[in-house]
């Protein structure tokens, strides 16, 4: 792994918790590039292209590969060994392929859609856990300093759920966040305001080792605007979406009172 005095840093649109360095962009690079000599046709839908392009590609029907090269970059610039490499890939706009490796504990968590997910080649399911008392999740509670809607999107929920699940957990990568819930280390991964190639390979292998996973507003999980809960089972998603509805209803209210706001 590259030293941290090696790599230089850049904020993306100025945005202090938005990283890249240039191995992000040489890793998706990499990647298209092997992918295109095998499969010419296919389309690409890449953090760094994305950023570069001011847009997210459109999702259609064609074979398209949607990659993170790396998540978790503000962890990697500061030798935290909680990185890792995500390539998804859908057809029909269906999810039917995940890849994520972390390079620091040479883990490599695979899925296709229908035969299950594996670590290292060794099936993988969740924990199983039905009951929130005993699950941990994983929040990515970093997020809520982005604006005033997703702090108190997060704060809300958090304070609902913090008396109930047994601990929460920050790993500043999706990506892992989800691995985990699928091959048991965690019982519950919640993200909002996430990208395609954060949710594109993690949230199919969830679903292949057992886990479900579902919109954190209640509806059907949509990949091209992933908010989204990840958990071991469906009885602890729905308890989990229980508490965050009261949540999301305390929080308008909050906010229609205390600002004047009116959806």
């Amino acid at each position: 792994m590259a030293e941290v005095e090696e790599v230089e840093v850049e904020f993306k649109q100025d945005i202090v918790w938005d990283l890249v360095t240039i191995y992000d962009r040489k890793i998706e690079e990499v990647l298209i590039n092997k992918i295109k000599e095998k499969y010419p046709q296919h389309k690409y839908i890449g953090e760094e292209e994305t950023a570069k392009s001011g847009h997210t590609a459109k999702l259609t029907d064609s074979p398209t590969w949607i990659i993170d090269p790396i998540d978790g970059t503000a962890n990697f610039v500061r030798r935290m060994p909680l990185t890792a490499i995500s390539v998804g890939l859908t057809i029909n706009q269906v999810q039917v392929l995940g890849i994520i490796y972390d390079p620091y504990k040479k883990e490599l968590f695979t899925a296709i859609k229908g035969k299950g997910a594996y670590l290292n080649g060794k099936r993988i399911s969740t924990s199983g856990c039905k009951v929130i008392e005993k699950s941990v999740m994983s929040y990515e509670i970093s997020i809520a300093r982005r604006n005033d809607y997703y702090y108190n999107l997060y704060m809300f929920r958090m304070k609902h759920l913090i008396r109930r699940i047994q601990g929460f957990r920050s790993l500043g990568t999706a990506v892992l966040g989800l691995c985990y819930v699928a091959c048991g280390r965690l019982d519950a991964y919640q993200c909002d305001g996430l990208y395609p190639w954060d949710a594109a390979a993690g949230t199919l292998i969830v679903i292949e080792a057992g886990g479900h996973v579902v919109d954190s507003a209640g509806k059907e999980f949509d990949l091209m605007d992933p908010n989204f809960l990840a958990s071991a089972s469906k009885p602890l998603s729905d308890e989990y979406m229980e508490l965050e509805r009261r949540a999301d209803e305390e929080q308008l209210k909050f906010a229609r009172e205390k600002i004047g706001f009116s959806p």
